[in-house]
């Protein structure tokens, strides 16, 4: 049976919540607050809470085969072990100060797509009107290899999913739209961009994640208050209520990866609208019917030892704050 109605599981108060995974060697939901510049660990059995902070705007978070993650920084994709410093491997357009990192999820081939943006946050991270197309797909290998993934140009780059026909699956925000492009899992190029779904009225798209059926599950923000389910011809399947306003990131986890955990951003929002929504930025879950597909984590195939020279030496680890948290029904 499908639930219709998500439940708020952690009140987090997010000011941006974004790059949810599940950490399925551990049983834990992983997500980061982007302005808050914090990362987030959470058993969603037991409530137990652990976060980290992190030294600039934190933009998103992959898993690693040896237990670590990797982590987009405002410029700078970073190795970090879960407590210790943040290791750079390589900084992206380190000329374009005006440009930022956003989306990051880890590819099927062990690499690190991420994606960039015109920068929209503030030096009292006020909001800024973006005014232009700046953003690019770039992947980032187990070596530390960058490579331009394609000659297009995006508004706010969002959403990163594969496909199992072989596609690559993302989102212009600024758009209200979503792409699918020819991948070969062999080359660092994309090509043949067709439009996947667009001109939702609900909202603009998020991030997503996949189902084993091979639906994508898009989260949308800006107001769109719900989940997306879209087929693989593009045709929307399903539409799932949200008791946030800006859905931002999704993933299933849980048991089985029956469970669909979601992200919640509160940036821009009236102090009156937080008044009456308190739960802006929570974390919710449902469990819609059928299961997820598991994270891809950095190095599967090339361990993290063939990272090398793009990474300095490994600091001390120190622990996150950890905390108790009743559910919230």
């Amino acid at each position: 049976m499908h639930e219709t109605r998500a439940e708020l599981i952690f009140d987090a108060r997010n000011v941006v919540g974004e790059s949810l995974i599940w950490d399925d060697r551990r049983d834990r939901l992983v997500w980061v607050d982007i302005v808050g510049r914090r990362i987030h660990r959470l058993d969603p059995r037991t409530s137990t809470h652990e976060t980290w902070d992190t030294p600039d705007l934190v933009t998103s978070i992959g898993l690693r085969a040896d237990g670590g993650a990797i982590v987009g920084l405002r410029k700078a994709v970073t190795l970090w072990d879960f407590g210790g410093l943040f290791r750079t491997i390589e900084t992206i357009e380190p000329d374009r100060p005006d440009i930022r990192l956003n989306e990051g999820v880890v590819a099927p081939d062990g690499s690190f797509w991420v994606g960039t943006m015109a920068n929209n946050i503030g030096p009292e991270d006020t909001p800024i009107a973006i005014t232009q197309d700046a953003g690019q797909l770039f992947r980032v290998g187990p070596g530390g290899d960058v490579t331009s993934l394609s000659e297009d140009r995006f508004g706010i780059t969002n959403t990163m999913v594969w496909t199992q026909d072989g596609r690559f699956v993302t989102a212009d925000t600024t758009k209200n739209a979503i792409y699918s492009y020819a991948w070969s899992g062999s080359s660092s190029r994309l090509d043949d961009r067709r439009l996947l779904f667009s001109g939702f009225q609900r909202g603009l798209p998020d991030g997503s994640c996949m189902d084993a059926e091979g639906y994508i599950w898009n989260c949308r923000v800006v107001g769109g208050s719900c989940l997306a389910r879209i087929a693989p011809d593009g045709r929307l399947d399903r539409i799932v209520e949200l008791p946030c306003s800006w859905p931002t990131s999704c993933t299933f986890g849980g048991a089985d990866l029956h469970t669909l955990f979601v992200t919640s951003a509160r940036f821009t929002m009236t102090a009156e609208h937080l008044e009456k929504h308190p739960h802006e930025g929570g974390l919710f879950a449902l469990r819609p019917g059928g299961r997820g597909v598991s994270s891809n984590r950095f190095g599967q195939a090339v361990r993290d030892a063939a990272v090398g020279a793009g990474s300095v030496s490994t600091p001390s680890s120190a622990p996150g704050q950890t905390h108790q948290n009743k559910c919230a029904k």
